[in-house]
């Protein structure tokens, strides 16, 4: 049976579709990247904001129009948005075969096997993922599930629930999946990284991760995104400083620089809050790049709370900002207060801040210019190698065009000779730093002696 998977929203749902992927596998599915040949299609969905739903339900509607032209069986919708809507979308959406929200993973194979559409027994199990992005040697690792924060604006807790860690053995072997599968940079994910081992009993936190996963993978790259400046501790500033395996960028996410506007947004810090960790971050890492993201509009934001925040983001110069309009989310807390920042004021006041960062970016990556450093090649295209430095995430951050020869995965060293296009670099090949492994290690179909399913994930 030809299996298709149209992934939306972030990528902890890259990671949820790759691990659909592998029970699919395991019971005789064939992965097609042309829905056009799909026999099932699983659409997962995102639920964050109204134009990701609307995203979320072309795409479901996409699919049902495959499956009324004949080739495709069966259409599947799951994840975040079947997670809250999911009565609204079954009455709406009938030609729909099956709805399961993101806690109900553990349904999808059962539901397959009872319809005819999969095998009831196991062929050899691929692991707990399958590869289904576009760049394999770049790959996501979910190492909690949910949040505890509670912030006004965000659904998350709604549709993913509270707070779970995973053991540090089933990330550790899931990691050791994605290094066979051909994985040089992975990126540890969750909605915060800094609140892992909270909810044990072992004591295990953030740093005995990271050390764990030097000591037990090869891995080139680990990157982490996603931390709460209230989480990053001496002790996980000392594990990154010293590790040269541990890519040194941080993804701490503010909301915002007006302490009224973060007290009605529920967040934990305060702008002076902020100030201080950059301090300490940079005076642990001296050379870390650190992204933010922020929200501009939110209720209440007065000219005084909008200049506030731009006040922080120059004293603080951070090298990355993703900015956002505010817009309300049912059932959360701030759905509850008057949305009274007109809309063409939060655009005016997006543009205003992304032009002052557009500035800032400039100049904290000109320090780059005529320096020696590392880079992963992502592609080859007829202009040079497409390349990332560690201050550039993938998807996010830009790129850096290199002149040169190398196949994608290749950690090379670059001279950077100058900033383009204001977020993207272009540089030189020295030489190589890190080759590949051997071709029969790049597997992207690989068991491991322990497969984990996915219903044992996020318990």
């Amino acid at each position: 049976m030809r299996v298709g998977v149209v992934t939306l929203g972030c990528d902890k749902n890259t990671v949820d579709s790759e691990r659909y992927l592998a029970e699919l596998v395991a019971h005789g599915a064939e992965v097609v990247t042309a829905l056009e040949s799909a026999e099932i299609i699983v659409v997962n969905t995102c639920g964050f904001i109204d134009a990701a739903k609307k995203e979320s339900i072309d795409e479901i509607v996409g699919a049902s129009r495959l499956k009324s032209q004949g080739t495709c069986r069966a259409v599947i919708a799951v994840g975040c948005m079947v997670q809250r809507h999911k009565a609204e979308l079954e009455a709406a959406l009938p030609e729909v075969d099956l709805f399961l929200g993101a806690g109900e993973a553990e349904r999808l194979v059962p539901e397959l096997i009872e319809r005819g559409l999969l095998e009831s027994e196991v062929h050899e199990h691929p692991g707990s993922r399958v590869f289904a992005g576009d760049l394999p040697h770049v790959r996501y690792l979910k190492i909690s599930e949910g949040c505890d924060h509670g912030c006004a604006f965000c659904a998350i807790p709604l549709m993913r629930g509270k707070h779970r860690s995973f053991a540090l053995d089933e990330i550790v072997r899931e990691a050791q999946l994605l290094e066979l599968q051909g994985a040089r940079e992975i990126n540890l994910v969750a909605q915060d990284l800094a609140h892992y081992g909270r909810d044990r009993r072992d004591g295990i936190a953030l740093p005995r991760v990271l050390q764990t996963l030097v000591a037990e993978t090869g891995i080139p790259w680990i990157r982490m995104l996603y931390l709460y400046s209230a989480g990053i501790t001496p002790a996980l500033l000392e594990c990154v400083s010293r590790e040269a395996r541990i890519v040194k960028y941080l993804d701490m996410p503010m909301q915002h620089g007006s302490d009224a506007v973060l007290a009605r947004m529920r967040r934990p810090e305060r702008a002076a809050t902020i100030r201080r960790t950059v301090e300490r971050v940079r005076e642990a890492v001296p050379d870390i790049a650190i992204r933010t993201t922020c929200i501009v509009g939110f209720p209440g934001e007065t000219d005084d709370d909008y200049q506030r925040l731009l006040d922080l983001l120059e004293d603080v110069q951070f090298d990355r900002v993703g900015a956002f309009t505010y817009s309300a989310q049912e059932g959360t807390r701030a759905a509850e207060l008057a949305d009274d920042v007109p809309e063409a004021v939060k655009h005016e006041r997006l543009e205003r801040l992304t032009e002052l960062q557009r500035g800032i970016t400039g100049e904290r990556y000109s320090r780059y210019i005529g320096t020696t450093v590392p880079a992963i090649v992502d592609r080859v295209t007829d202009d040079g190698l497409e390349t990332r430095l560690q201050c550039q995430a993938d998807d996010i951050d830009g790129t850096t065009l290199v002149t040169g020869s190398a196949p994608p995965g290749t950690i090379i060293s670059v001279d950077v000779d100058d900033v383009v296009d204001d977020y993207d670099f272009r540089a030189t090949l020295r030489g190589e730093l890190h080759a590949l492994p051997p071709k029969a290690a790049r597997v992207h179909h690989r068991a491991l002696p322990v497969a984990t399913t996915i219903g044992s994930w996020g318990r």
